[in-house]
Order: structure tokens, then C-alpha cells, then sequence
């Protein structure tokens, strides 16, 4: 019985790691991957430097131009983008921060 007790112990503990930590991490990303792939000319975006700007661009190669004021444009890769902007800060760059 106690044989049978240490293996156990160590698949609980995995269980409740994998419910706690790694499955929402892996659903949180797939999340990101999705909002990233849906993006699109017209879309206001936060990018992870904190730059908000208007989507004027989508390149095949994973580049965007980014309008951020008038006639100021810069390119970035679709992996730098934070959020769609929507008025607010989200989360994740406010968690950061502190």
C-alpha cells in the first residue's frame, strides 16, 4: 500500500499543476494566436512597446504598418502586437508594469 502511496502523491501534484498553471496558459495563447491571425487593415492596435495605432497594411510575411499619427507609419511583426485597442489598457500590460 505504501508502495503505491509516492506515485500517487506525484500524479496529484501534476494534475493540479497541469489545472492551475498549463492549461491556461495554453488557452491563453491560443486565444493571442487567434486575435493576431484576425487582424486586419483598419484595426487599432496596442503594441507591446505601447504604441497605439490604426492597421493601414497587412504584409504576407507577418509585417504590419501601423499608422500612428498622420503620415508616421512604421512596420512591425504581427508578434508584437499586445491587444486590439479598444480606449482601454489591458491587462496584461498593466501586470507588467508593477
Amino acid at each position: 500500500m505504501q508502495a503505491l502511496q509516492m506515485p500517487l502523491m506525484m500524479l496529484l501534484i501534476f494534475g493540479i499543476f497541469y489545472f492551475m498553471l498549463i492549461r491556461p496558459q495554453v488557452r491563453k495563447q491560443k486565444e493571442l494566436q487567434a486575435m493576431l491571425q484576425k487582424l486586419g487593415k483598419g484595426d487599432e492596435v496596442i503594441t507591446r512597446g505601447g504604441m497605439i495605432g490604426k492597421i493601414t497594411g497587412v504584409g504576407d510575411d507577418g509585417i504590419l504598418v501601423i499608422e500612428l499619427q498622420e503620415k508616421v507609419r512604421v512596420r512591425i511583426p504581427r508578434a508584437y502586437v499586445e491587444a486590439k485597442w479598444d480606449g482601454k489598457v489591458p491587462a496584461s500590460a498593466t501586470k507588467n508594469a508593477a
